[in-house]
């Protein structure tokens, strides 16, 4: 295992605690592999207590973030039933994007019109 090379911003919540997520190649099961929680598709939490040397072959890559982002008890749903988020579905890759790619824009791109349009958007309304 080695250090990481950047460390992602979660959320505000509990910032000197890291999350790994990981994107398994293709064909492999997470069921029963200890340290690995499946989340959706190839998408999988990883204990970071886990041995890194038996996790590493499953994986194409990782992410860690510090903190996360909390909502108490429905909270998120009532955002969600009130259009406050966009809920689209992601791919593996999306992940392992690289820093500095534009993951908003790059999503959105993947969407039918009109909501495909919204990735020309400035990220900054201010400077339109």
């Amino acid at each position: 295992a080695t250090k990481p090379k950047t460390m992602y911003i979660g959320g505000p919540v509990k910032r000197d605690a890291a999350l790994c997520l990981a994107t398994l190649r293709a064909g492999i099961d997470p069921g029963g592999v200890p340290g690995l929680r499946h989340v959706q598709g190839r998408v999988v939490m990883v204990d970071l207590d886990a041995d890194p040397d038996s996790i590493a072959p499953m994986v194409e890559g990782v992410r860690i973030f510090a903190g996360y982002s909390g909502w108490t008890i429905g909270q998120l749903e009532g955002e969600i039933e009130r259009d406050d988020w966009i809920v689209l579905s992601a791919l593996p890759t999306d992940v392992l994007a690289e820093p500095r790619v534009d993951l908003w824009g790059r999503v959105l791109r993947r969407q039918p019109m009109p909501l495909s349009l919204m990735a020309t958007h400035p990220i900054d309304l201010s400077r339109n």
